[in-house]
């Protein structure tokens, strides 16, 4: 069975380079646990990367040492600042350090709970255990002049600075537990959930907005500047949720799951803005191009499209068999589900993770795999901020990384992004300027 387009030569598909993997510690196996690693999450500020090893425990790991214990260096501006100075900061007992503005002195607390051990003013690494199998992750920041979307709160409980760094994890008991990683303390245990939260992810506005998906069929808003207090529950998906992913701006919110339907939701009224149709199998993984232009979103299928969620249409579509398989055979059970999707920062490649045991890096201009890697029993997927690494969790609980495909943006596409950042296709589309420049501005022209 062909894995490419016949015009395409896989012997010629690059192969990504291999970084290195966290593995799993050897202990006897919890039957009460799963081993999963269905989350990997990375520090809006590319200080920690966060991983669900499976049996409740969550490892929270300096990216920079990690990178470092690969004995791989970023060619990059902003890697060589982190480290340089990984957090502008330090770790106190049990989380990730604080930023420049309110350094602290670091210390690493043993295995057992005992004594503080004082340590260098460098990040140190931090081990959770969420008490359930942990599913969702999710890093959040927060920016003091983002209020509360409660207008009469007149006292809260916790008070979030501008150097407040918090995790999320969603437990397989409908759970979610909230810690601030600079102290490793648990803040809040939200329940209203009736089953798995699947996903969780953040408003990236700093506002501490924050959504999770179930598979009790709904996503619920929290707003954890009114101490995680629900703001509402997003009803419309006939069975499980599997993902959620928000627009730059905050403004759109996407949910994906156990269904062929795409739901975009205005964040502003929390009203259901539109359903995109066109994937022929459930729908289990979605993200938003850094730009807010884009969103792409994997199916079990067989495919990931990427759609102009603005008009509803679809602009491209990535296959993952060829030739293309039937509506009725993709909508089945098949050998090339894909799993995750992920956009790189750089807003040109797309990553994606498939039961056929590859790893695929895809670039918008082309229609075949950039470059491939093999991976067994993969999961999910993340690029790390600075998008030359990609992260990608498996079944037995260990995260592989690659480096990215290198290239230089043209001029043309930063320019575009930087306008799409602030416009939407229907405003591109009034301005007065020649149509292929619109097309181009729109992606038709990709």
């Amino acid at each position: 069975m062909a894995s490419f387009p016949d015009s395409v030569n896989e012997n010629e598909i690059g192969k990504a380079k291999f970084i290195g993997e966290l593995l799993v510690p050897v202990v006897p196996f919890d039957q009460k646990s799963g081993r999963e690693a269905w989350t990997v999450a990375f520090a809006p500020n590319g200080s920690y990367i966060a991983w669900s090893q499976g049996r409740r425990i969550v490892r929270l790991i300096p990216w920079a040492k990690c990178l470092k214990s690969f004995g791989y260096v970023l060619e990059c501006e902003e890697t060589a600042a982190l480290q340089q100075n990984p957090l502008g900061s330090s770790v106190s007992n049990s989380g990730v350090g604080t930023n420049a503005s309110s350094p602290r002195r670091s210390s690493c607390q043993n295995s057992d709970g005992g004594q503080l051990i004082p340590a260098a003013d460098e990040p140190c690494e931090h081990t959770i255990d969420c008490g359930d199998i942990v599913w969702g992750l999710a890093f959040g920041s927060s920016v003091p002049e983002k209020q509360s979307r409660c207008v009469n709160i007149e006292w809260h409980r916790f008070k979030f600075g501008q150097d407040q760094l918090l995790l999320a994890t969603g437990l397989n008991n409908g759970r979610i537990k909230i810690w601030d990683v600079y102290t490793g303390k648990l803040l809040l245990n939200l329940m209203d959930h009736t089953d798995v939260v699947r996903d969780l992810t953040f408003a990236p506005d700093g506002s501490l907005m924050l959504v999770s998906a179930s598979r009790d069929k709904t996503l619920r808003v929290w707003d954890l500047k009114d101490d995680g207090n629900m703001a509402k529950v997003l009803r419309g998906h006939q069975n499980w949720v599997y993902c959620s992913a928000f627009t730059p701006d905050s403004s759109i919110l996407c949910s994906v799951g156990a269904g062929k339907a795409v739901f975009l939701w205005n964040m502003d009224n929390y009203k259901l803005i539109r359903k995109l149709e066109g994937h022929h199998n459930d729908v289990v993984s979605c993200e938003f191009s850094p730009d807010g232009a884009l969103l792409a979103t994997a199916s079990h299928d067989t495919r990931v499209i990427v759609w102009d969620h603005h008009k509803g249409t679809i602009l491209l579509e990535l296959g993952h068999l060829f030739p293309p398989p039937s509506p009725i055979f993709a909508g089945g059970s098949n050998d090339r589900w894909v799993r995750s999707v992920s956009f790189c920062p750089d807003g040109r490649h797309i990553a994606s993770i498939t039961d056929d045991r590859l790893v695929r890096f895809w670039s918008i201009e082309e229609r075949a795999p950039q470059a491939i890697a093999p991976l067994t029993n993969g999961l999910c997927c993340a690029f790390s901020p600075e998008g030359s690494v990609l992260s990608a969790g498996t079944r037995d609980g260990s995260v592989h990384f690659w480096e990215s495909p290198r290239s230089i943006s043209s001029l043309q596409h930063m320019c575009r992004m930087a306008l799409r950042r602030v416009m939407t296709t229907q405003q591109v589309e009034s301005l007065a300027i020649p149509t292929p420049l619109c097309d181009y501005l729109t992606y038709k022209v990709i």
